[in-house]
């Protein structure tokens, strides 16, 4: 067992078994299996067992399965540990075991951080992470943390140190560190929970980069003080349709409907936003019972010119299947593949199939699968296998697998589980010879010149 061996496993889900199917087999009642692969180097099932055995108050035996892998100096595991000891009230040993692995910064300072402001030690956090400012993580965990204490002017001055009077980047990569955009919404949140709401808003009105990770944080401040005028009139104006969606789902939370309904309806310029508020549009006519008028805003779109993209028709087929009407969503894509031809495309013969297994066709989905000129390779097995493994036929998802196991060695162990065939998923599963192992990445760049 080496750091470089797990830090393999954790990035690639390979060599090991991963953490869907620990959690299968501890369903299912296999933790003695669990326990063996924890002693055996397997990480995932390390850190599932130690936490069952912590739930069960046998907090030596799950410390004791922990050392080889925190020995190893592998953050992760370190941090699992230290969980486990805060989880237990033993937060001392915990700050103990974390503060060597803090002086690489990154993501073990902030958790030092935070476990010491968690408890009672928010000074030494707020010391700590003051050093790293020019971090996104660990200046966002620094604004989290000084929250209820006296030093938000403080930290407030850091954060406007970093917002020039004129530079704004255009992408998220154009500053290291600390962009000015991230600056900038730290120091809303700051302002914000001091009272100081107009000024935060104000803040964020300057951002160049206005969405991060589909969320908008101007949007999500005006609903959360219900400034409703002003969030209407911004999502009226903001092209990536993320502020109309938090418009919509406050109007919907409110019980208003029909106003959620007509925010998605409004006319807009750019055709990317356009599909997605279609795409939310019918899925809130389908949360309000409303399927039909669902479907009928998803046929729309996938018959307008561009919009007969995979993810829209699949986004369509899944209401056809949810309401009952695959049949018709049948008919949809044989109105598709006339239009081009005579010819569909690999995704949208995926989307057929399913359809037809939803029909009750599903031995003639299969031979159709098996029938079609990619109907040997590894994707379409796993189509296949899946479609027979939902019909509750295992024995035969794992027959059509099989021959394909290096491509889908997960969902192949994953129907052997189910059908108690243990032994055979964990030999699958785990390397018969060991992978060459490749450094493990510090968070550091190398300071020496190429040769």
């Amino acid at each position: 067992m080496d750091a470089a061996d797990l830090d393999r496993q954790a990035r690639t889900l390979s060599g090991c078994i991963p953490p869907l199917l620990v959690s299968r087999l501890l369903e299912l009642g296999y933790g003695e299996e669990v326990a063996c692969q924890a002693g055996r180097g397997d990480w995932f099932c390390a850190r599932e067992w130690t936490r069952l055995l912590g739930d069960q108050g046998r907090q030596a035996e799950a410390l004791e399965v922990l050392a080889p892998y925190v020995a190893t100096g592998w953050w992760p595991a370190a941090r699992a540990q230290a969980e486990l000891l805060e989880s237990w009230g033993r937060a001392e040993e915990a700050i103990v075991l974390a503060r060597p692995y803090a002086r690489t910064g990154g993501l073990p300072l902030e958790f030092l951080a935070r476990l010491l402001a968690r408890h009672g030690r928010k000074d030494e956090a707020v010391t700590l992470l003051s050093n790293g400012i020019e971090d996104q993580l660990l200046a966002a965990a620094l604004v989290d943390i000084t929250e209820g204490t006296d030093r938000d002017e403080e930290i407030a001055a850091l954060l406007a140190a970093r917002i020039p009077d004129r530079h704004r980047c255009d992408s998220p990569w154009c500053c290291r560190g600390l962009d000015p955009d991230t600056a900038i919404g730290l120091l809303a949140v700051i302002r914000e929970r001091q009272g100081r709401v107009d000024e935060a808003i104000a803040l964020l009105h300057t951002r160049h980069i206005t969405s991060v990770n589909n969320h908008d944080q101007l949007a999500d401040l005006l609903a959360r003080h219900d400034r409703i005028d002003e969030l209407r009139a911004y999502a009226a104006s903001a092209h990536h349709g993320h502020a109309a969606r938090r418009l919509a789902e406050v109007l919907e939370g409110r019980g208003d409907v029909e106003g959620a309904i007509a925010v998605y309806r409004q006319p807009d310029h750019s055709p990317a936003p356009q599909r997605h508020d279609a795409v939310q549009l019918a899925q809130l006519l389908a949360r309000h019972g409303r399927g039909d008028e669902a479907i009928e805003v998803m046929r729309t779109l996938v018959d307008s010119p561009g919009g007969a993209d995979d993810w829209i028709v699949d986004t369509a087929c899944t209401l056809y299947a949810d309401h009952g009407r695959a049949q018709d969503g049948l008919a949809h894509l044989d109105a598709l593949k006339a239009r081009r031809d005579g010819e569909e495309e690999g995704d949208f013969f995926r989307m057929r199939l399913r359809l037809m297994a939803d029909c009750g066709l599903l031995d003639e989905a299969v031979e159709q699968a098996r029938a079609h000129p990619e109907g040997d390779t590894s994707y379409a097995a796993w189509t296949i296998s899946d479609m027979l493994a939902e019909a509750g036929r295992a024995e035969e998802a794992v027959a059509v697998l099989e021959p394909h196991a290096p491509a889908h060695s997960s969902a192949l162990a994953g129907h052997l589980i189910d059908l108690g065939r243990v032994k055979d998923a964990v030999a699958l599963l785990q390397p018969r010879e060991p992978e060459p192992a490749t450094p493990v990445w510090t968070g550091t760049f190398s300071t020496e010149s190429p040769s």
